[in-house]
């Protein structure tokens, strides 16, 4: 079977999703597909036409990356990162060309190649057996929820990644690949005894991008009107047992980061509640500050939402760097255990200091993500590795109340009269402003 199909898109093609059927015969075993198109640039900035494939039963993989020709090989053993080895079904397959941006002033042509073969090709090897890993009790878990390899748009493979999660002594990293599940294939044989390696993708829409941290299949991130919506994306990754987090919501959007920035309205958060809100460095592209600024003004609706980080790693990153790492108080370093710990709060977010906060109210005693009575409470902060010239702030409904220098490593407690608070978070920030740390908060009940 060889089928070429070819088009010309104009800007009125941008965020689409354009349909190519075809048939796979009973005697094939391996499938080529070539996607090219042209320009790649115009005044600057990049078409970006990814591809997601569809066999008789199901997904069979994407390739969201940049570039001007995507190639794919396919067949029961192997195949290229982002799509998923295996037979071939027999039938109608599709090949849908995602175009995340068709630049307006310059007709883009592109042209779709696929092929098969019937050549015998090699045995699917057997699945590695999971090792047997020591899984540690109750404690801190320090480590990544948001990292990309070349199984999207990322320019190593997960054993370049997992490396660099060792170099820096992590306990935990996910991987999220965009839009595709196939870097979790054979995901339970990476964990090791002092590494625990989770599943997740990052839904990368046209108009924001979510992770959903713990799937294992694919999630249907495509916005449909009338038929599939982002509460329904996030209830599906709820309903599977996985954590629906907002990714990066003020990045830097269209034209440059193609659907970078969160503009669903109806999720500005609606079910969410969980929200990245420190994405690389703090002071990188993500706008960082006005996203801490974000999470804090949903809070102050009276929401009980989580904060989270995540490196967004595409590849490695010089040592000096410092991004933001989720430090989660967890009953064991388990994905499970890790997720329901986070959906909870029970974490602070640092490039570096430890940061715990905890309250007290009478009998009540809390840590982060808890609530105490509408009573006079103390809240206490205790943080160690703590650079030079550092201070220590408390955050109430999103307001400074107190801020001190902060030593190395210390201890502060503030006592906070009844109805001051709905609630409040510790930052450690250095002596130019850069977050260091955050906490995730402690609540106070409602007025009845």
């Amino acid at each position: 079977m060889h089928t070429v199909f070819e088009g010309v898109l104009s800007e009125r093609d941008w965020k689409r999703h354009l349909s190519h059927v075809f048939e796979v015969p009973a005697s094939a075993t391996r499938l080529f597909i070539r996607l090219r198109f042209e320009p790649l640039v115009v005044d600057r900035v990049d078409n970006m036409l990814c591809l997601s494939l569809f066999d008789p039963t199901g997904f069979r993989g994407a390739g969201h990356r940049g570039g001007a020709q995507h190639d794919v090989v396919i067949d029961a053993a192997s195949a290229t990162p982002g799509y998923l080895p295996g037979p071939l079904p027999v039938g109608v397959w599709d090949a849908v060309i995602d175009t995340h941006m068709v630049v307006p002033g310059a007709a883009c042509r592109y042209t779709l190649e696929i092929q098969t073969t019937d050549e015998p090709v090699a045995e699917p090897p057997p699945p590695p057996t999971p090792p047997s890993v020591k899984t540690p009790g109750r404690g801190w878990y320090r480590g990544d929820l948001h990292a990309h390899t070349i199984h999207s748009d990322g320019d190593w493979d997960i054993p370049d990644l997992l490396a660099a999660a060792r170099t820096r002594h992590l306990d935990y990293v996910t991987l999220t690949d965009h839009n595709t599940i196939s870097q979790l294939q054979n995901i339970d044989a990476l964990t090791t005894d002092d590494l625990l390696v989770m599943g997740g993708m990052e839904l990368t829409t046209f108009w924001g991008h979510a992770l959903s941290l713990g799937a294992r299949r694919w999630i249907d991130w495509r916005i449909r009107p009338g038929e599939r919506s982002m509460p329904q994306i996030a209830a599906d990754i709820e309903k599977d047992g996985g954590l629906f987090v907002i990714a990066h919501p003020l990045a830097l959007g269209d034209p440059y980061c193609t659907g970078c920035d969160w503009r669903y309205v109806e999720m500005m958060p609606g079910t969410a509640r969980v929200v990245e809100v420190w994405n690389g460095l703090w002071h990188g592209d993500s706008n960082n500050e006005a996203a801490l600024a974000l999470w804090y003004e949903w809070l102050n609706w009276g929401l009980h939402m989580t904060a989270t980080a995540g490196t967004d790693a595409h590849g490695p990153a010089p040592p000096e760097a410092r991004p933001g790492f989720n430090v989660v108080y967890a009953p064991r370093r388990e994905e499970g255990a890790i997720l329901r710990a986070i959906a909870h709060g029970r974490l602070y977010l640092s490039s570096g200091p430890a940061l715990e906060l905890t309250g007290a109210s009478g009998d009540t005693n809390v840590m982060m993500g808890g609530t105490l009575p509408r009573e006079p409470a103390t809240i206490h902060a205790r943080w160690r590795d703590v650079p030079t010239g550092a201070r220590l702030r408390l955050i109430a409904n999103g307001a400074q109340l107190s801020e001190d220098i902060a030593m190395p490593e210390g201890e502060r407690t503030w006592s906070l009269d009844e109805g001051a608070a709905q609630w409040c978070v510790a930052e450690i920030r250095a002596a130019d402003g850069e977050l260091l740390a955050v906490t995730n908060p402690i609540y106070f009940a409602p007025e009845e």
